[in-house]
C-alpha cells in the first residue's frame, strides 16, 4: 500500500466482516477527472464523485521494496464508465494518472490510498476495455542525464531551449481544406513561411473529433492554394474540412538551424564538433587535408 492504514481503519479490517470497496480516479493530460467504484452506489471524496455500477473490477496490484516497477490491472464496461471506444482509439486516456483507494462505503473519509501511477497499455473489445497499471516507480527506470550528441537534447520551446513559439511564423492558425487520407491534409495557405517550414513540427488540433490532440509533422509542402501536411502516425479520429488547427515549427535539432531559422544559438544545447562513429575508423588518406581542425557537423 502507498501510505501508512489509518487506524479507524485498520480496526475495522481486523474485524473481518468490512464494508470496504474500491474507488479508481482518472486524470487525463487534458484535464478531465473521472471516478469509478465496485460499490453499489455512487461515493464522493476529495471532490470527486465515483460513480457506482461502472462494472469495474481490478486484480490485486504487486507492490513491492526497492525499484522494480509495481502493476496492475484494471477491466470494465466501456459506456457504463464514461469511456468510449472513439477516446480510446483518440488517445485522451494515453498515460493518464490514475489512483485506487480502498474506502469504508459506511464513512468515505475513512480510506486508504493502494496505488497511483498512469495507464499503460488498453486492450479494447466490443464493449469492455482492459487496461495495465504502472506505478509512479517506473519513471525510475529510464534514463536520466545529458548525452554527448551532435544534436540538441532540447524539445523547440521548452524553458531550457527558451525560443518564443508564440512569435509569428512559429504558431499558424490553420483550417482544414481537404483530407487525403488519416495522415495527409490539405490546410489554408502560409504564404510567409516556405516548404518545410514544420517539417519535425507539431499539428495541434483544436476542434473536431481530434481536438486537444497533437501530431507531429513528417512533411510539409508549401502551395499557392493549399499547405499540405503529412504526420507519422494516422489520427485515430476522423479529421473533416473545417477543422480548426495550429502548425507549430519544427526543428531538425542542428546547430545551423537553431542560428538560422531561430536565432538561438546561444541556448544550443547539443555538441556538434563531437568525433563521431566515424572518426574512429578513420585513417589518413593521400591527397587528404590533415590538420588537426575541429569538425564542422553544425
Amino acid at each position: 500500500m502507498s501510505g501508512a492504514i489509518p487506524d479507524g481503519f485498520q480496526a475495522m479490517l481486523d474485524m473481518g466482516a468490512t464494508s470496504v470497496c474500491r474507488c479508481w480516479q482518472l486524470v487525463r493530460r487534458d484535464g478531465a477527472v473521472m471516478g469509478f467504484t465496485d460499490h453499489d452506489r455512487d461515493l464522493a471524496f476529495d471532490g470527486t464523485v465515483f460513480q457506482a455500477g461502472s462494472g469495474m473490477t481490478a486484480s490485486a496490484v504487486e507492490s513491492s521494496t526497492g525499484l522494480s516497477v509495481d502493476n496492475g490491472q484494471a477491466m470494465g464496461a466501456l459506456s457504463a464508465v464514461g469511456l468510449t471506444d472513439a477516446d480510446i482509439l483518440a488517445g485522451r486516456y494515453d498515460r493518464a494518472e490514475v489512483r485506487q483507494w480502498l474506502v469504508d462505503w459506511q464513512d468515505p473519509q475513512s480510506r486508504v490510498q493502494v496505488f497511483r501511477g498512469n495507464l499503460g497499455e488498453i486492450r479494447r473489445g466490443s464493449a469492455a476495455f482492459e487496461v495495465e497499471l504502472r506505478s509512479l516507480s517506473e519513471a525510475l527506470n529510464q534514463p536520466v542525464g545529458r548525452a554527448y550528441v551532435p544534436e540538441c537534447d532540447r524539445i523547440l520551446g521548452d524553458a531550457k531551449c527558451g525560443v518564443d513559439l508564440g512569435v509569428a511564423g512559429r504558431r499558424e492558425a490553420v483550417e482544414v481544406l481537404a483530407v487525403t487520407s488519416a495522415r495527409r491534409f490539405a490546410f489554408t495557405p502560409i504564404p510567409a513561411a516556405q516548404t518545410g517550414w514544420f517539417n519535425r513540427g507539431h499539428v495541434r488540433w483544436l476542434t473536431g473529433a481530434n481536438a486537444g490532440m497533437i501530431s507531429l509533422i513528417k512533411t510539409d509542402v508549401s502551395g499557392v492554394e493549399a499547405r499540405s501536411i503529412e504526420t507519422w502516425e494516422e489520427l485515430r479520429s476522423p479529421v473533416v474540412a473545417g477543422d480548426q488547427a495550429e502548425l507549430l515549427a519544427g526543428c531538425d535539432k542542428r546547430a545551423q538551424t537553431c542560428a538560422d531559422k531561430f536565432d538561438n544559438l546561444v541556448n544550443f544545447r547539443g555538441f556538434p564538433s563531437i568525433p563521431g562513429e566515424d572518426w574512429v575508423s578513420a585513417y589518413p588518406a593521400e591527397g587528404e587535408e590533415h590538420n588537426g581542425g575541429a569538425l564542422d557537423r553544425a
